[in-house]
């Protein structure tokens, strides 16, 4: 495949990855707002843009094994907590933006948490033992047991939804 191929490929499925977040926002907002027809419709086209990107992504050859998909995570997550976010934070914090402190300060130690059971994940990649994860719908910190509250953001683990 030619280097520019690869480059389409990836830059579609970056936007097509993008515009899937984006329109499930806006299904979100369109629900709050008691819009429903207009909400389905971004769900929809949700759904319609995930199955862009992920044949983007296979096609240009991404998708490997389970185990190399690991590592790829468990590389990935902590170039995020390690690099881009405490970045992004320092840019925050001089332009004193508290919101953005708060969603990069919550994204960091979640991402850091990601990358931890990916390691896990990956030692016992051939383990048939079901685990059974549990996601904080607020900072996105992932646990393997229901919390009293949730370590990074204090969300009451009630509120933990169950993988």
């Amino acid at each position: 495949m030619s280097n520019k191929t690869l480059e389409n490929l990836m830059a579609a499925f970056a936007g097509e990855s993008q515009a899937n977040r984006k329109y499930l926002a806006y299904a979100k907002k369109a629900e709050a707002e008691g819009n429903k027809n207009a909400a389905k419709l971004f769900r929809a086209a949700a759904d319609a843009e995930t199955l862009h990107a992920h044949k983007h992504f296979e096609v240009a050859g991404k998708v490997k094994s389970t185990k190399e998909n690991l590592e790829d995570a468990v590389n990935g997550e902590t170039h995020e907590y390690k690099e881009m976010y405490p970045e992004f934070l320092e840019v925050a914090k001089e332009e004193g933006n508290k919101e953005a402190i708060k969603t990069f300060n919550f994204a960091l130690k979640a991402e850091e948490v990601h990358a931890q059971l990916y390691k896990e994940a990956l030692e016992n990649v051939d383990s048939q033992e079901e685990v059974t994860y549990y996601l904080c719908p607020v900072c996105g910190n992932i646990e393997k047991g229901i919390p009293g509250k949730c370590f990074i953001c204090g969300v009451p683990g009630e509120k933990f939804i169950k993988y």
